[in-house]
């Protein structure tokens, strides 16, 4: 047996208990989702799709109740219509804020593509900066962390929303539990109740059994090629929240006097009810899946985050490389042991609304589904790559011992 085989042996062994506990977890959020079918009566006459407009929609509608109770949430707005979940956030942003308010990012840094939309560069084409929308940021903490005692005096009269970016996107610093949210929503309301506490939770739903909205957040989005899609929807995004701020969201999506009451669903009406019921189970996958990850490279000495062994809080997984080589030897081997695609090589590139060049691996039956096995990473220090996903974590574990032998 060679050392990827005996360290991934070793590893299997280990994680046992917490394997486990991901189980234990998964069952309460599948019990969770099964009594929003049950309770809103989900029959197969819910599959069915109108054309044009969307008007009556009656699987729409009722998917938006199911997932506004999963979600522990007033209302809900789950749209194929979506491309992304920055096209989700962005909706939310533009539904909310108007010229002369203040957005005010309290985790340091926002994701790479919302720097556009904001106006931090680019030509600031439609960017909140253009409609005279204020931001600014609060810094983390030289450990990564948010600042908890600048946010005791950071919000201003004129700050009408608070971006809370759950997870750590490409920025090396842990992933927000939901009693960090929960703590952040409550020193905001302190100082301003009107302040709308906003989450990005693109990569957080059902890693624990509640969400953002049970906390206090006000409104939250995320993407259906992510969590909450279970690896079959094939498109799409969500906005989940107090039932005015949805609507105001939905509006900027369709438009004002429209809102949520159209939008066709092409047939996907199924897929949509199918996918949210897997969900659990796949992001219990994707979490083996990253602990595998973690327990792996940090006994082979490279810097991981999460670390191993500790509590999840969304699905990335970040390696530190610190060489270009090796973090394109690693996608390489991630593509080639993924089921769609396997003979490409992924090369750096440019890639719509990243600053720095991108290299991916996503061999996944749906395009750019980062709830299936990926990697990818920005071509600029440290050369880190962030994982996440994945439908079984043996997959994982099988690209992983070919990631081992590329690295050596």
């Amino acid at each position: 047996m060679n050392k990827a085989k005996l360290l991934l042996a070793a590893a299997e062994k280990t994680l046992l208990p917490i394997f486990t506990e991901i189980d234990a977890q998964v069952k309460q959020n599948i019990k969770k989702v099964l009594q929003a079918f049950r309770h809103y009566r989900v029959g197969v006459h819910h599959f069915a799709s109108v054309s044009g407009y969307g008007h009556d929609d009656l699987g729409r509608d009722t998917l938006d109740k199911v997932f506004a109770q999963v979600m522990n949430a007033p209302a809900a707005a789950v749209r194929v219509q979506f491309v992304s979940g920055t096209h989700a956030i962005t909706c939310a942003l533009f539904g909310i804020l108007r010229p002369g308010d203040e957005m005010l990012a309290v985790v340091g840094s926002p994701y790479d593509t919302l720097e556009e939309v904001i106006g931090l560069r680019g030509s600031c084409q439609g960017s909140l900066k253009e409609f005279n929308i204020k931001y600014r940021q609060l810094p983390l903490t030289p450990q990564g962390t948010v600042d908890w005692e600048a946010l005791e005096t950071a919000v201003r009269e004129n700050t009408r929303l608070v971006e809370i970016q759950r997870s750590c996107g490409y920025s090396w610093r842990p992933s927000l539990s939901l009693g960090e949210i929960e703590r952040i929503v409550r020193i905001v309301k302190k100082q301003n109740r009107d302040t709308i506490c906003f989450v990005d939770n693109c990569y957080g739903e059902f890693i624990a059994e509640q969400e953002p909205t049970a906390v206090g957040a006000d409104l939250m989005a995320g993407s259906l090629i992510k969590n909450p899609g279970g690896t079959i929807v094939t498109a799409g995004g969500y906005l989940a929240g107090k039932a005015d701020l949805v609507e105001a969201a939905i509006c900027r999506l369709t438009a004002p006097g429209i809102g949520s009451r159209v939008g066709a669903t092409f047939d996907q009406n199924r897929l949509l009810f199918q996918g949210l019921f897997l969900a659990p189970q796949m992001v219990g996958e994707a979490l083996k899946g990253s602990h595998l990850i973690a327990y792996i490279f940090d006994k082979l000495g490279y810097e991981v985050n999460p670390l191993p062994q500790v509590p999840r809080q969304d699905l990335i997984q970040g390696i530190k490389f610190g060489s270009k080589k090796k973090l394109i030897a690693f996608c390489r081997a991630i593509q080639q042991n993924s089921p769609v695609g396997s003979y490409l090589d992924p090369v750096p590139c440019s890639t719509a609304g990243y600053e720095s060049q991108l290299v991916m691996a996503g061999g996944t039956f749906i395009d750019g589904s980062t709830s299936e096995f990926s990697a990818d990473g920005p071509m600029r220090e440290p050369y880190a790559v962030f994982c996440q996903g994945g439908t079984h974590w043996t997959h994982v574990a099988i690209a992983l011992e070919a990631a081992i032998e590329a690295l050596r």
